[in-house]
């Protein structure tokens, strides 16, 4: 008898198990990214936890903040769909599952497009994300996301 990564018995093997795990994490960060470029507002609320502290203090300074999803939803459709583009790309992805939290870690660039009559229409930025995740019976949400910006290039004054 053949068996795919299903043991025969319908289990997963501890390192199958672990692989799930990863990609479903993986999947989850770049479900976040997706849905906010593409301005799918309720798809992004899907891929939250019930509260999410964001901290994007490397790029704007203050304290990190705690947010409901629709919150989030309503800060990012402020900022983000003040743009004519976006596109967030997740790289080098380094996950961490213990039990049911997950941390991953990813590089990550960032381009914004605005039309604009005063400078350059583009404002990119890289540096890495760090995701706290929790599992559920819907599969993983995200608890936190930690910006750390380390470069970026182009037309700042682009932020709505």
């Amino acid at each position: 008898m053949i068996c795919s990564h299903f043991t025969c018995h319908g289990r997963l093997s501890r390192n199958d198990a672990r692989r799930m795990d990863r990609l479903d994490v993986i999947d989850t960060c770049t479900r976040l990214v997706w849905h906010a470029d593409r301005r799918e507002w309720d798809r992004l609320a899907e891929v939250l936890a019930e509260q999410v502290t964001l901290d994007y203090t490397s790029l704007n300074g203050g304290e990190p903040i705690t947010l409901a999803p629709a919150e989030v939803v309503n800060a990012w459709k402020g900022t983000l769909g003040g743009f004519d583009a976006t596109q967030h790309l997740l790289a080098n992805h380094l996950v961490t599952v213990e039990g049911d939290s997950a941390v991953c870690t990813a590089a990550f660039q960032a381009t914004h497009r605005k039309a604009s009559p005063h400078g350059a229409a583009l404002w990119t930025l890289g540096g890495t994300y760090s995701f706290s995740l929790t599992r559920g019976t819907d599969g993983w949400r995200i608890t936190g996301v930690v910006m750390t910006a380390t470069w970026g290039d182009g037309n700042r004054s682009l932020l709505p």
